[in-house]
């Protein structure tokens, strides 16, 4: 699409909003029922899309894609009413006579600019939370999900017009001008890399930003968890999507007396979740395009594979690989893998592990598995990381009622729920003053009795 293109419909769109015609909130959820209608009748194509894009199963597209997104639509429907109202609050008593209360206003046109490994989640999700704050959206999709984004421009232009949500495909011409476009609001999901030109560029329009990126997140096993149990759960967060998740856990950190049993507990976990061989399993997915799949296999140390290992350059896959004997200077563990690879390092005290995640890039997700109540307070107090879990992994970001995102280098700003509504929405916070009564302490000439009452009023 050429500049002049997008610019047109950048300016279609504030038009839009100008005109007034997101704020009623009986027209937001109008839309937003509409939207729900629209992925239900299109569950087939946009499961086809992600089957195409990322060899994702139906079982696996729904429970982690198409059935998210119809969540938050319910969960948005069901509230935004409330959260759109003005909130009364407390007035001081140096403002008496008058009410206090906060308006709820909707940014204007939000750029959403969505990554490929969740591509209908991560579009949707936030575009929700947009359109239910009342602002006209403009969507950029990734070039790597062609057939999912397919499905994505279908629906949404079965709902609504291009003048409120617009779908841009497309690849860098494409991302340079819409982040150097003057937009009210830029929500990127995608890398660290990226995600600061996205900033730098916003900067110069002064625009807020929500990042949400990465890293590498760890995975603690203490003596105390069941290893049984963990082994299981690890298995399937890591290996969804074939790793391909932004909260999926990055490397095991385990306690060194238990680490020949948890492993042998991954290994049994993969071959009954996956089979003998997974690279035969029809559920099994695959790396996104070539470029992702070299990228992956050159972080694979067959020295130091224990299971798994094998790859089908045909079809992009690589098989749930675990190594171990891994060391901080590996390879592996110098990006986030982002692929099924799951390496296992040791450790011998909590420091170690509290040195050994405190001394890099602050994750986006944390991972303990322990029964030690105690040991779970002060690794989660003392650890810096967007979000996680105790006794298991990924779930915390599949719910409408906290906020998902990450902190320091793994992103900025957060959403989900209500928290997403607040993300595209500014308050605007009035006092409205009566006018039957007019203290005389705020005017000149100062008297020494009106300053003592000021003193009084604030203190």
């Amino acid at each position: 699409m050429q500049e002049y293109e997008i610019l047109e419909i950048i300016e279609r769109q504030k038009s839009y909003f100008r005109s007034g015609r997101t704020l009623d909130v009986n027209t937001r959820i109008r839309y937003l029922k509409a939207l729900y209608q629209a992925i239900q009748s299109h569950l087939d194509e946009i499961h086809e899309g992600l089957k195409r894009d990322l060899g994702k199963s139906q079982s696996e597209s729904y429970m982690c894609e198409t059935g998210l997104v119809l969540s938050e639509l319910s969960y948005m429907i069901q509230h935004v009413k409330g959260f759109a109202k003005k909130k009364r609050v407390r007035t001081p008593l140096a403002q008496y006579v008058s009410r206090s209360f906060r308006i709820p206003s909707p940014f204007g046109t939000v750029l959403v600019m969505n990554p490929w490994n969740y591509p209908f989640l991560l579009s949707m999700d936030p575009l929700i939370d947009a359109v239910a704050a009342g602002n006209t959206v403009v969507l950029k999709t990734s070039s790597y999900s062609p057939y999912t984004n397919q499905a994505i421009r279908t629906v949404l232009e079965s709902v609504f017009p291009p003048e409120y949500v617009a779908v841009i495909f497309g690849g860098s011409q494409e991302n340079t001008t819409l982040i150097h476009a003057n937009f009210d609001y830029v929500f990127f999901t995608g890398s660290k890399k990226v995600g600061k030109l996205v900033y730098e560029s916003a900067a110069a329009h002064l625009t807020p930003v929500t990042l949400e990126l990465g890293g590498k997140s760890p995975c603690i096993v203490d003596e105390t968890a069941n290893l049984a149990l963990a082994a299981k759960r690890i298995v399937w967060g890591k290996f969804l999507n074939l790793g391909q998740t932004c909260v999926a856990p990055d490397y095991i950190f385990c306690e060194e007396s238990i680490h020949d049993r948890l492993a042998e507990e991954i290994k049994k976990q993969i071959t009954k979740q996956f089979g003998p061989e997974p690279l035969q399993n029809p559920d099994y997915g695959k790396m996104i395009n070539e470029k992702h799949f070299r990228r992956v296999c050159g972080l694979i140390d067959s020295a130091k594979v224990i299971h798994g290992g094998k790859t089908n350059p045909d079809t992009l896959q690589v098989e749930p690989t675990v190594l171990d004997g891994v060391a901080g200077e590996d390879a592996v563990m110098q990006e986030e893998i982002f692929g099924p690879i799951l390496p296992i390092l040791t450790y011998r005290s909590e420091e170690e592990v509290v040195d050994y995640v405190s001394g890099h890039d602050a994750p986006l997700a944390f991972y303990l598995f322990s029964s030690d109540q105690k040991r779970i307070r002060r690794l989660t107090a003392r650890l810096g990381f967007g979000g996680g879990c105790i006794n298991d992994v990924v779930i915390h970001l599949a719910t409408s009622y906290m906020p998902f995102g990450g902190f320091r280098e793994s992103g900025l700003g957060s959403y989900h729920g209500k928290t997403g509504f607040d993300t595209f929405t500014h308050y605007k916070s009035m006092v409205d003053k009566k006018t039957f009564l007019d203290l005389p302490m705020r005017y000149q000439p100062f008297r020494p009795l009106y300053q003592n009452i000021v003193k009084l009023f604030l203190k």
